[in-house]
């Protein structure tokens, strides 16, 4: 397209209407579309020298982060009449607790780009419009969208272009891969799971929470899932039989969900100070791993992330029992090579959130979850606009725990 042309359609004169008609949104194809798609997501992260940035490399793959989902679909805008791609979103619909009420089917809206040299025209409205109206066709009463609370264009595009409300504000909790080992702490045991064992005790457990999927088997069962692990005392051991289903007196239990298969991530513009400050402190943890220095991973070039989902605990030593899965899901990274970070993600209300090792200076205080009751969700038995059976009205209870589904990072 020419500059002058691209001039004229951005001028006053331009109606907004004939701009409206220069976009076309429709569904992504893999043979035709996959390069232009990766342009816009390179052109949507920008990289400021002296301002560090994490970069997002999908390896290829646009359709990656919501592969695994049975039920999904990308979508792309195109504009004028080069049908050029200027923006792209992801979706896919679930099924899913919502607190004691049972299960319910819900959109996740995820990976909104639209380039920067298009941008003011409506893209992105118009992609989300687009991807709820195919939500709503297979069956989603609901829909939700996470970002960083400080993302002020993405939250004002939702909350006031298209009528998403604010709703769980989770904790984002990033731990570095050291190069040393950590200690997993003494008189405990840590067991892997059986697959079909860990679905059972996680339908159980996380009954009454929010956002657990009713596929947590087609979780367990993927490959990017490293393992369910227990924690227990060893003084439990002799009396305790896992193929019971009954659970210790103390326990803690997560998941190892392996998302460098699915993308990677790199720190890019770093003063070299910094780079030198962080480079030093690995070598110096490599060369005296006995000191057990919080050294800094190498994320200057591209690493991947271990997720830690499914995470609970209870008992008079839980707390104890989750520091030692986490420090053991920690040496599992550490032993990858390729990994810079174990993560986990929980409701602001969670037990949990206290007992997972995390360096705050990486973490987020608060992710936000937006939702948004579909325009054709079933309606309420009530005729108060305000009543339970709408869970866009619900408010966490004091004992509310948030179960990030892993496929969703």
């Amino acid at each position: 397209m020419s500059v002058k042309k691209v001039a004229a359609e951005n001028s006053p004169e331009f109606s907004e209407k004939a701009r409206e008609n220069l976009v076309v949104v429709r569904e992504y194809n893999e043979e035709s579309d996959k390069f232009a798609v990766e342009e816009v997501e390179r052109r949507c992260e920008t990289v400021q020298r002296g301002k560090p940035t994490l970069v997002t490399d999908l390896m290829g793959d646009p359709v990656c982060r919501v592969r695994h989902f049975p039920t999904h679909i990308v979508l792309v805008a195109e504009y004028g009449e080069e049908k050029e791609i200027v923006g792209v979103i992801r979706g896919c619909v679930k099924t899913v607790t919502r607190g004691v009420s049972g299960f319910v089917k819900i959109a996740y809206l995820l990976g909104l780009r639209v380039s920067p040299t298009h941008r003011r025209l409506n893209i992105g409205t118009k992609l989300v419009q687009k991807l709820e109206e195919w939500c709503k066709q297979n069956g989603a009463e609901y829909s939700y969208m996470a970002t960083d609370c400080s993302n002020e264009a993405s939250i004002n595009l939702f909350t006031q272009k298209c009528s998403y409300t604010k709703f769980r504000t989770p904790t984002m909790l990033v731990q570095p891969v050291h190069a040393h080992y950590k200690s997993l702490g003494s008189g405990i045991s840590i067991i892997q799971l059986p697959r079909r064992l860990a679905e059972s005790i996680y339908r159980r457990i996380f009954a009454n929470s929010e956002f657990f999927p009713k596929d947590i088997d087609l979780i367990l069962l993927s490959r990017l899932n490293l393992g369910t692990f227990i924690a227990v005392p060893k003084k439990f051991l002799p009396r305790w039989d896992p193929k019971t289903g009954i659970l210790p007196p103390s326990f803690a239990i997560l998941s190892v969900w392996n998302t460098k298969e699915v993308f990677r991530l790199q720190l890019k513009g770093v003063s070299a100070l910094k780079y030198a400050c962080c480079v030093g402190s690995r070598l110096l943890d490599a060369w005296m791993p006995w000191l057990g220095l919080p050294s800094f991973p190498d994320v200057f070039r591209q690493f991947g992330l271990y997720f830690l989902f499914g995470l609970h605990m209870e008992g008079k030593h839980a707390s104890r029992l989750m520091k030692s899965l986490c420090a053991f899901a920690h040496n599992m990274a550490r032993d990858d090579g390729e990994c810079g970070a174990v993560v986990a993600e929980v409701g602001p209300r969670d037990p949990v959130r206290e007992a997972i090792p995390h360096w705050r200076k990486f973490s987020w205080a608060e992710d936000l979850w937006c939702i948004k009751k579909l325009a054709d969700a079933k309606e309420d038995s009530s005729n108060d606009k305000f009543a339970p059976s709408d869970w866009t009205k619900s408010r966490p209870s004091s004992s509310s725990v948030i179960f990030v589904d892993p496929r969703d990072i």
